[in-house]
């Protein structure tokens, strides 16, 4: 009995097993529409896919499961608008990109989208309209994932906001330096004057009128004082100290700063780092600090006093590597501060107080404190969410 002859070769065992010829297409890329499906496919970084007239998918690649995480399975035959963030759903923004894609020839934008897990990043998108014998039978769609891109942008203008903001500050410090000199100098010589004169008064309405100018001469002496902080003009004297310690010990003034309705609690942990500060000053800080909350909750409310150490750099000096601060932060639940007020707040002079019930420069005693102490002072507000202000103070090298 003959052997049973081998059965023929297939036309795909037949073009691998032939030579390819110099110049030649290997077998898998002989077929145009086989050799786009690669490409495609090959594609990790763009999730690229193509919609019907109505927005549904009708394919994917492995980008968009890279991307977006929902496999070919699971996308294909839904509709686009599974990516994008309710919001966006709400205002129609995915029937907009199709209905400039298919008027205007091409839809570009950048924002937020929605990966299968729930979590948003950032991404570029373009919609190509496709077009056959003079009918719309899809479009294309690529979406590139620009969070780190978008991320990176932010952080620069961040940056870059921080750098003018102190720089501004820098100035205003040095005209506020000058002028605080020259006016305390001129304080010095009154409140010298009127002590003289008062000796050698006996007339009661005299001896009245001079203890109301003395009083108004040492008031005028202190806020040259809070002056020459924010101008970084007076001289400090740092000492290595303990902040909790510093806190605790100031508790029963801060309590008593406050009206009754208000609640000082402090909650600082006891194994941070002793710091190089200058004690009666960082106190002065954080009365001023305690002062500004309580005069932001006329119904009363709770201020927390809270200490941690947070590794970073100062907003202005982006170009050094990060070290350790010991920050120390006042919390209120308070009114909160307008947005466009907080890039002002701790300008000398300028205050969201009613005139009359504040001289604008608590805020700027603590900044020109801070940064004095090698350190900086920032501040967090939303209108009716309250406002917490951080004294952020350097840890000495081998003080952890």
């Amino acid at each position: 009995m003959p052997a049973p002859a081998d059965p023929a070769p297939s036309h795909e065992a037949l073009a691998a097993a032939a030579p390819v010829r110099p110049g030649a297409l290997a077998p898998p890329l002989a077929n145009e529409a086989r050799q786009l499906r690669l490409l495609i496919d090959a594609v990790y970084d763009h999730a690229i896919y193509m919609l019907d007239p109505e927005g549904h998918v009708r394919s994917w690649n492995a980008g968009g499961q890279r991307i977006k995480g929902y496999t070919a399975e699971e996308v294909i035959g839904s509709h686009f608008s599974r990516f994008y963030t309710p919001e966006d759903i709400t205002a129609d923004l995915p029937a907009r990109g199709l209905r400039i894609a298919r008027e205007e020839g091409r839809f570009t934008a950048e924002g937020w989208r929605v990966r299968k897990d729930g979590t948003r990043f950032h991404a570029s998108v373009v919609i190509d309209p496709i077009w056959s014998a003079g009918e719309l039978v899809g479009f294309a769609k690529v979406t590139r994932d620009t969070t780190e891109r978008h991320e990176a942008q932010a952080r620069l203008e961040a940056a870059r906001d921080s750098l003018l903001q102190s720089q501004k500050l820098e100035a205003i410090g040095k005209l506020t330096l000058g002028l605080a000199h020259d006016f305390n100098n001129l304080l010095n010589i009154i409140i010298n004057s009127l002590e003289l004169v008062g000796h050698y008064a006996h007339d009661p309405k005299a001896i009245k009128h001079l203890q109301g100018a003395l009083r108004a001469s040492e008031r005028g002496a202190l806020l040259t004082r809070q002056l020459l902080t924010f101008g970084r003009g007076r001289v400090l004297s740092p000492e290595r100290q303990s902040v909790a310690r510093i806190v605790q010990d100031a508790m029963d003034l801060l309590q008593r700063a406050c009206r009754a309705g208000i609640e000082v609690r402090c909650e600082l942990p006891t194994d941070l780092p002793d710091i190089d500060v200058d004690r009666e000053q960082l106190e002065a800080a954080i009365l001023n600090l305690v002062s500004n909350s309580r005069d932001a909750m006329p119904a009363g409310g709770h201020i927390a006093i809270t200490a941690g150490l947070r590794r970073c750099r100062r907003p202005e000096a982006l170009d050094q590597p990060d070290m350790d601060f010991v920050c120390v932060s006042v919390r209120d639940d308070g009114e909160g501060i307008a947005p466009e007020d907080q890039a002002r707040v701790f300008e000398p002079f300028f205050t969201t107080k009613e005139v009359g019930k504040g001289s604008g420069l608590g805020l700027s005693q603590v900044f020109g404190f801070a940064r004095q102490s090698g350190g900086f002072a920032e501040l967090a507000s939303a209108v009716g969410g309250g406002t917490t202000v951080s004294i952020c103070l350097p840890v000495p090298r081998g003080g952890r």
